[in-house]
């Protein structure tokens, strides 16, 4: 069949397509809007890029062991509400609590006034913790990047770490992160943290994030170069 007379794919069976048309589905529904940033082509792109996982559980995925590595937060005062204590609480061989992981984390804290990257081995993946520096109630952009600059060097010093995961550090309630300005940055601003200490590896937006219908949405970055020139008034 020929791709002018080709049918248009159907995702669902029976009625599911008619059904979850956005017609149908009311402007408060939660959804989320890819944008291919571009089509495959023949020689596969060798470009490094961070995959954003919009839609996907990053508890899920850790514990059916589609990682080696999570990159997340650690405090030295207390991780009740952080990922790395459900993390530690959901993993079955996994031998840290959150008392354990605090007291170990505050091992590292130190006066030097530099971000740590503290290890913690859960069995089934590792985790790799940014501890902000002491003396500050939250972390900065500048600590995120100079931490994942330590990511990436441990990543691809050790191959076991791949294929790794990460946190958005966004809407995060134990260890916000903060700008220049004291404003919790935006996505983007993460993912060129990130990118650009050298990290290429998947990142998990927010759940917050999964409310953004009216905003298209690429599942790579960097992202193409139609974004910036859509910023400078172009096509």
């Amino acid at each position: 069949m020929s791709p002018a007379t080709a049918t248009q794919p159907r995702i669902y069976e029976g009625d599911g397509d008619v059904l979850m048309h956005e017609s149908n589905r009311g402007a408060e529904a939660e959804r989320i809007v890819l944008v291919p940033d571009a089509y495959p082509s023949k020689p596969p792109d060798t470009t490094p890029r961070i995959r954003i996982m919009w839609g996907q559980h990053l508890l899920e995925d850790l514990l059916l062991g589609r990682y080696r590595t999570l990159i997340c937060a650690v405090n030295d005062h207390d991780n009740r509400r952080g990922i790395i204590a459900q993390v530690a609480e959901l993993l079955p061989t996994s031998q840290w609590d959150e008392p354990s992981i605090t007291a170990h984390a505050a091992r590292f804290r130190g006066n030097s006034g530099k971000v740590k990257v503290v290890k913690f081995d859960m069995d089934l993946i590792e985790v790799l913790a940014i501890l902000r520096p002491p003396g500050k109630e939250n972390l900065t952009v500048e600590d995120l990047a100079k931490a994942f600059r330590i990511v990436a060097q441990m990543i691809s010093r050790k191959p076991g770490r791949v294929p790794s995961a990460s946190v958005s550090f966004l809407g995060a309630r134990a260890n916000l992160l903060i700008d220049a300005d004291g404003q919790e940055p935006s996505f983007e601003t993460v993912l060129r943290t990130m990118c650009d200490a050298g990290y290429c590896g998947d990142v998990y937006p927010s759940p917050a994030m999964w409310h953004m219908g009216q905003t298209g949405l690429y599942p790579r970055y960097p992202f193409p170069k139609s974004l910036d020139a859509m910023r400078a008034g172009g096509y």
